[in-house]
């Protein structure tokens, strides 16, 4: 094996980072796996140079490297391609899986390159446990039916979150009829219990994932080891699909303006996303807020406009919560408190919301 340069050192390095954001996420079988792909990247195959000689920030708030081809090789688990492989990870001792690894990353270097072209799209489902409760107090504070606008739809699994139920500070939010039961550790304040309308919704991602169609794809970028997580994603694909809300492919900025160019009057306007902005350019994020400050500046008591977003600030734990609303008399800041990247905790700080009508 060649010598590393200080680079792809560096590139190592962020694979065995990942590995221990993974393990601290209850992940150990991806942890492992990426702390033996780490040392077994050999800088002399095509693989190889591709991953350690990256040319972008190959970090987990940028190009998420390491879980590109962790994805490719959950990949080939999942579909029966390598059973070499799938047998070491559920064995999951460390020379059989180094073994099979390492097998893998020779053999099937022409399954696993095409997999480092974009980042991963886990569309973990459990972030709706923080689009519900926001949802619910935005209905609560307006009374007004939603138009849903979600900025990196992935498969779309958080785009129908009214199928999901939530348990929260001793109250449940959501459908009797519910095909996924959340049930984070929930902190802080209990949430609102006014359920909303959803009277339209839509998204928009680069590259879409279908739910059926992309199947593997959706369930590969997800953990290694997670069986019910894995689970549960089959089942809310299998619900988006039967629903068929297809989420559109598209440039977030174009779509986006298009969206904005609907007052939807009667109506609140809710634009969010969940563990996306990393993904886009600076041009492309500000753009986004351009147009929603444009389209801000025209909203109205009877046409709100809100902004959800569910992403990383570079602050520990988790990812910030944050609303901007938007009707008639300038922009407010609200801080709905923080919740885990993975859903698995919400520590709500959300004021209470004045009803609609009330003084």
């Amino acid at each position: 094996m060649l010598s590393d340069s200080p680079a792809q050192a560096a590139i190592r390095e962020s694979f065995r980072h990942q590995a221990g954001i993974c393990a601290a996420m209850e992940a150990p079988l991806t942890a492992q796996v990426l702390r033996l792909v780490a040392d077994l990247l050999d800088a002399s195959t095509p693989l190889g140079r591709a991953v350690l000689d990256w040319p972008g920030d190959p970090g987990p708030g940028a190009d998420v490297l390491a879980l590109r081809l962790a994805g490719g090789l959950h990949a080939l688990c999942l579909s029966g391609a390598d059973p070499a492989l799938a047998a070491a990870y559920a064995d999951g001792g460390d020379e059989r899986l180094r073994a099979a690894l390492s097998h893998s990353l020779l053999t099937r270097q022409a399954d696993l390159l095409p997999w480092l072209d974009s980042p991963p799209q886990t569309n973990e489902l459990r972030r709706s446990a923080a689009l519900i409760p926001a949802a619910h107090w935005l209905s609560l504070r307006f009374g007004l039916p939603l138009v849903l606008s979600e900025l990196g739809s992935s498969a779309g699994l958080n785009l129908i979150w009214d199928r999901y139920a939530l348990a929260a500070g001793g109250r449940t939010l959501g459908p009797d009829d519910a095909v996924i039961n959340l049930t984070p550790d929930w902190r802080g304040r209990p949430p609102e219990t006014d359920a909303p309308v959803i009277a339209a919704r839509a998204g928009v991602d680069r590259s879409p994932i279908d739910p059926e169609r992309d199947r593997l794809r959706l369930l590969a970028y997800l953990w290694a080891g997670q069986d019910a997580r894995i689970a549960r994603t089959g089942i809310a694909a299998a619900e988006a699909s039967r629903l068929g809300h297809r989420v559109t492919k598209g440039d977030a900025g174009d779509w986006l303006e298009t969206r904005l160019a609907d007052r939807h009057p009667g109506h609140l306007h809710l634009i969010y996303h969940s563990v996306t902005w990393q993904y886009f350019p600076a041009p492309l994020q500000a753009r986004c807020d351009a147009l929603l400050a444009a389209a801000g500046a025209q909203a109205t008591p009877k046409a709100p406009l809100a902004h959800l977003s569910f992403e990383g600030d570079g602050t520990e734990p988790g990812a910030a919560l944050r609303l901007r609303l938007w009707s008639g008399a300038g922009m407010e800041c609200i801080n709905l408190g923080r919740a885990d990247f993975h859903g698995r905790w919400i520590d709500w700080q959300a004021p209470p919301a004045c009803k609609a009508g009330a003084g």
